[in-house]
C-alpha cells in the first residue's frame, strides 16, 4: 500500500492550495482516510477525515469552514481544498489510510490509521 500527497507549497495568507493524496495497493472505496499535520517540535493534529460512504466529513474545530476534505473513488485519491491560509497553518501535511476497510470509529485518533503518505509541505507567509 502507498500514499502519495502531493500539492503542498508556499502561498501567501489568505490564499488557498489544494492537496492530494493518491492511495494504491488497496480498494481505496473501503477505507476511511484523512488528514493530519504537523508543525515543527509539535504533535501530529487532526485535521478532516471522509469515511467510505463519503457522508458526513469530520472536521476539527480550529479548520472547520476554511479547509474542505473530499474524495474520488473513481481516482483512489482523497483532496484537501484548504481556503483563507493563515501563518499558522504552516506544517507538514500528511494523508492516512485506516487500518482495515470499514475500520475507522474515530477519525481524530492517530491509532486509527495503518498507511501514511510522505508528507507535503506547506508554508504560509504573512
Amino acid at each position: 500500500v502507498q500514499l502519495q500527497a502531493s500539492g503542498g507549497g508556499l502561498v501567501q495568507a489568505g490564499g488557498s492550495l489544494r492537496l492530494s493524496c493518491a492511495a494504491s495497493g488497496l480498494i481505496f472505496r473501503r477505507y476511511g482516510v484523512a488528514w493530519f499535520r504537523q508543525a515543527p517540535g509539535k504533535e501530529r493534529k487532526f485535521l478532516g477525515g471522509i469515511g467510505w460512504s463519503t457522508n458526513s466529513p469530520d472536521y476539527a474545530d480550529s479548520v472547520r469552514g476554511r479547509f474542505t476534505i473530499s474524495r474520488d473513488n473513481a481516482k483512489d485519491t482523497v483532496y484537501l481544498q484548504m481556503n483563507s491560509l493563515k501563518p499558522e497553518d504552516t506544517a507538514v501535511y500528511y494523508c492516512a489510510l485506516g487500518r482495515d476497510p470499514y475500520s475507522i470509529n474515530n477519525y481524530h485518533l492517530t491509532d486509527q490509521y495503518e498507511y501514511w503518505g510522505q508528507g507535503t509541505l506547506v508554508t504560509v507567509s504573512s
